[in-house]
């Protein structure tokens, strides 16, 4: 099975998006991801629609989900073949990952 280890499998990316605007309110969720569905006279269908279509920002608003429900998390993808100079003990590039965006409060 490809998704028994997938921690959103099953739920719907409607759910998800009702639960993170539950939590953290519009303001909130447009500050940690800015994105104009969110910021701009934000709406669930107006999200759904624009998320559905932009697979960046959904693995955004994906991870913020896990994080915030302490599920595990994906590991970083490389999707512009930029990698960071460190590197790990097969002398390989590790990816990079933009960390900042998701918050920094202590109590995510």
């Amino acid at each position: 099975m490809t998704q028994a280890n997938n921690p959103l499998h099953g739920i719907k990316l409607e759910d998800l998006l009702i639960d993170l605007v539950d939590h953290y309110g519009w303001e909130e969720l447009g500050q940690r991801i800015d994105i104009r569905c969110f910021n701009h006279d934000p709406s669930i269908k107006s999200s759904l629609k624009f998320l559905r279509k932009t697979q960046w920002a959904r693995d955004k608003v994906e991870y913020l989900y896990l994080k915030l429900h302490r599920l595990p998390l994906p590991a970083p993808r490389n999707n512009l073949g930029s990698t960071s100079s460190k590197t790990n003990n097969n002398k390989q590039p590790l990816p990079q990952i933009n960390t900042d965006i998701w918050g920094t409060k202590k109590n995510d």
